[in-house]
């Protein structure tokens, strides 16, 4: 039976020191590959701002794990209850991915989202139009304006 993959997200509270928080990462990781998960990829985006406060707090620490497991496996929601039970974790979400996202994770993996776009050489130069003068002559009429 194929496997199904699976992406969860954690947003931890920022008053974590950096070892506090490597802890929990490995214990989060530890758990998927206990109950039979296949970790695929792991992504920290570190401490970043969040749309809105949480428990007053307006910043957390945000973690990605992919991960594969069997559909029947009850993985995610030992996962969750173990994101419930730690209250180091100001919001979690576990999503099963479609066929879409997994192709698109791998892509995002492997930097193709984030090369900087190639100009073609065989294009020819277009020819810019000077918009300078019309903002010259706008900013010599407000500097008359204001010397009368």
């Amino acid at each position: 039976m194929a496997k199904t993959n699976y992406e969860s997200v954690v947003v931890l509270t920022p008053v974590l020191s950096e070892k506090m928080l490597q802890e929990a990462v490995t214990s989060y990781e530890k758990l998927i590959t206990e109950n039979g998960g296949e970790l695929i990829h792991k992504e920290n985006w570190g401490l970043t701002k969040m749309a809105y406060p949480i428990q007053k707090k307006t910043t957390g620490f945000y973690q990605i794990f992919e991960f594969a497991a069997e559909p029947s496996a009850e993985i995610v929601d030992k996962l969750e209850l173990a994101y419930r039970r730690d209250e180091q974790v100001l919001r979690y979400l576990c999503i099963k991915l479609d066929k879409h996202a997994v192709k698109y994770n791998e892509r995002r993996r492997n930097g193709e989202f984030n090369k900087p776009k190639e100009v073609a050489a065989a294009e020819p130069a277009k020819p810019q139009t000077k918009a300078a003068p019309v903002a010259e002559a706008k900013a010599e009429s407000t500097t008359s304006n204001e010397e009368a």
